[in-house]
């Protein structure tokens, strides 16, 4: 029961997470320091639509319990590009920052999605 409850609670920062993450990727032009920090991962205007659009759909594929699995994974994968392209400029205090963002979808992964009768 407890780990049902400490699933529950990291799917539902998880998905407050997405969401917000996927609104503001989506409302850019009005956060000149995210502009910056993307510019400066080498993200293109072009591209960032795209992130928002995954960052929006682990939201919701993390809701649903066929797809718990592959929203993490999605989750993961995008922080692990982040990371990445962070590790490229030279920004490891952001890879630093990242690294508890990652273990949340790998810690959902192991305890699996909340209240769901194997």
């Amino acid at each position: 029961m407890v780990k049902s409850i400490i699933s529950l609670v990291l799917v539902v920062i998880s998905v407050f997470l997405a969401f917000k993450h996927g609104w503001d990727t989506f409302n850019y032009k009005k956060h000149p320091e995210a502009m910056k920090m993307m510019g400066e991962l080498g993200i293109t205007e072009t591209i960032i639509p795209i992130f928002g659009v995954v960052t929006l759909l682990v939201g919701v594929l993390l809701l649903i319990p066929k797809t718990f699995f592959l929203g993490n994974m999605l989750n993961a994968i995008s922080i692990l590009i982040i990371m990445a392209l962070a590790m490229r400029v030279g920004n490891f205090k952001m890879v630093l920052m990242e690294i508890p963002f990652l273990m949340m979808p790998l810690v959902l992964i192991w305890l699996k999605y909340p209240f769901l009768k194997n």
